[in-house]
């Protein structure tokens, strides 16, 4: 069943970088949370929405959220990227994709990796979902205009 706004986010632990692990539920009470899943490391599409990401990451911030990427790429792979594109933001690996099952991220035509992003409130919540393969911008512009909206009823 697809995960909905006014659903409770599944709650997940993943590897990221430097051996760290990140949770879900580090954020809960803090922070509203932009997790963004995305097919590759490296891939134009992919590239491009990171970069949008990294460039609006000090909005994100100033809003009060936490920007997180998903993929299915390994911790290495992840730390290539970020340092190639100067991403600030936290990269994590779902080698297995169990948390992109628990979301709900289906592939596209079946073997299309998914690009999905959710806007998470402070109380794990889901506030917004944005489904597109090739609408990259759309995903960071709708987001922060989510977090922006979250943050001023705060």
């Amino acid at each position: 069943m697809a995960l909905k706004v006014g659903d409770r986010a599944p709650d997940f632990t993943l590897p990221a970088s430097n051996g760290k692990t990140v949770s879900l539920s580090d954020f809960r009470g803090k922070k509203t949370v932009v997790l963004y899943f995305y097919p590759k490391d490296e891939t134009p599409g992919c590239t491009a929405e990171a970069c949008d990401f990294r460039d609006n990451h000090g909005s994100f911030l100033k809003a009060g959220a936490e920007v997180i990427g998903v993929s299915n790429d390994s911790v290495a792979s992840h730390d290539k990227f970020a340092a190639h594109h100067s991403l600030p933001f936290t990269l994590l690996s779902d080698a297995g994709g169990d948390v992109k099952k628990q979301y709900d991220v289906k592939n596209v035509l079946g073997i299309l990796p998914g690009r999905v992003t959710f806007v998470i409130d402070r109380d794990g919540i889901i506030q917004h979902v944005f489904d597109s393969k090739l609408r990259m911008g759309a995903h960071v512009t709708t987001a922060l205009d989510i977090v922006r909206k979250l943050e001023a009823r705060a």
